[in-house]
């Protein structure tokens, strides 16, 4: 079912589940300590054009929104277009988003304690190449969270 709700949201363009996805993250963000503020894992510009929404920024915004922090949207940036990840083995995911992430104003993540916010962890090669960019750029703690955890 949450596989099913994801898919519908992400790929046929039903972004008013965000808010039914958003609800199942509640009782994790609030076990969060506190942070300086919420960002979403980007898409690539074409990507964002074809999906005509990034379903993880509207997530994220959700999680601000309930933490009462602020969400920068644009601080973290999807650098290069890659291959969807689902077509992709764990070697593969790796190599793909190597060095794909890039953050806008690291002056601003200096010292911040961030959360960084997707839809789907499966090897975690995104989610943790976007830390790698977000810690090099001076963030002292990066927490990931997301909504579902696929094998």
């Amino acid at each position: 079912m949450l596989a099913d709700a994801i898919r519908r949201c992400k790929y046929h363009r039903q972004p008013h589940l965000v808010a039914v996805l958003g609800e199942l993250l509640e009782p994790v963000v609030r076990a969060f300590p506190s942070v300086n503020a919420v960002i979403a894992v980007p898409l690539h510009v074409r990507r964002l054009r074809q999906r005509e929404f990034n379903q993880s920024l509207r997530i994220a915004a959700w999680v601000a929104r309930r933490l009462d922090r602020p969400l920068w949207p644009d601080m973290l940036r999807r650098t290069r277009w890659t291959a969807p990840q689902t077509t992709l083995d764990r070697t593969q995911r790796r190599s793909n988003v190597r060095r794909a992430f890039a953050v806008r104003n690291p002056d601003a993540v200096a010292g911040c304690r961030l959360l960084l916010v997707d839809d789907v962890y499966t090897t975690g090669a995104t989610v943790n190449e976007c830390t790698r960019a977000l810690r090099a750029a001076g963030a002292t703690d990066v927490y990931v969270v997301t909504v579902a955890r696929m094998p």
